[in-house]
């Protein structure tokens, strides 16, 4: 009894020793910060890397690329991060927070997003000019829908007036599929991936407004081998797959 009853003692103590719990006998966490557009397929991507990364837990946050930026800046942990353009990473790059330079692996271009059957009648994009009676949304000028959308807009000289202005595309579809606006400016992708949910309707100046999107391995990841491993991912065979099917295009 004496023996059972101390064998039990040092199960007590061993359970409730610093460095024992049952999260020390997890594998390794590998954290992805990706733009809002890339939901679908980056979560297609981390099964698959997990599939064959044993062990491996991939943890996947999506939202505006300017919101994911600012969180990296101020010590968020994260392992990778992809944006939906350009300018957004190279605030990380002046920096020095990113491992190495960021590689192109996708392209993306907007489309006028308008709810299932088009209530409103939208035709293109000058239906929506200033003075149309259609609720347009938008994304913020910070973010890269957003600045893509002003840069659209310019280009196809229309004035735009939005009711309103969303800090991620996802917000954008998600104020059109709920009927809340008439239309919305979104990624191609987007009105893929929303199914019969929405209508696209291309806009013919959107190939001269086309965002690049940059991934890389952050200089303060935990597990940098892994986070290497995941853009190679991203870059190699497999990405491109899964990027073509969701309809964006090669860098």
């Amino acid at each position: 009894m004496r023996r059972a009853l101390g064998a039990a003692l040092l199960l007590v103590v061993a359970l409730a020793t610093p460095g024992c719990s049952a999260d020390d006998d997890a594998g390794p966490r590998l954290r992805v910060l990706a733009a809002a557009s890339l939901s679908s397929t980056f979560e297609d991507l981390a099964a698959e890397f997990e599939r064959t990364h044993e062990g491996v837990d991939v943890q996947l946050s999506f939202g505006g690329s300017s919101d994911l930026v600012a969180q990296v800046q101020e010590g968020a942990p994260a392992d990778v991060i992809a944006t939906a353009d350009v300018a957004t990473m190279d605030r990380l790059v002046a920096e020095g927070l990113t491992d190495g330079d960021p590689h192109l692996f996708a392209t993306n271009v907007l489309q006028v997003a308008v709810p299932a059957g088009n209530p409103a009648g939208v035709r293109g994009l000058a239906d929506l000019d200033a003075g149309s009676d259609a609720d347009l949304v938008v994304c913020a000028p910070e973010v890269p829908c957003g600045a893509a959308a002003a840069r659209l807009a310019e280009v196809a000289g229309v004035r735009l007036s939005p009711v309103s202005e969303e800090q991620s595309v996802t917000d954008v579809l998600g104020k059109v599929v709920s009927g809340e606006a008439d239309a919305g400016l979104v990624y191609v992708t987007d009105v893929i991936a929303a199914g019969d949910a929405v209508e696209g309707i291309a806009v013919p100046e959107a190939d001269r407004v086309v965002n690049d999107y940059p991934v890389a391995a952050l200089a303060d990841s935990e597990e940098p081998a892994l986070a290497q491993e995941f853009v190679d991912l991203v870059l190699g065979p497999a990405g491109r797959e899964a990027l073509g099917a969701a309809g964006f295009g090669a860098p």
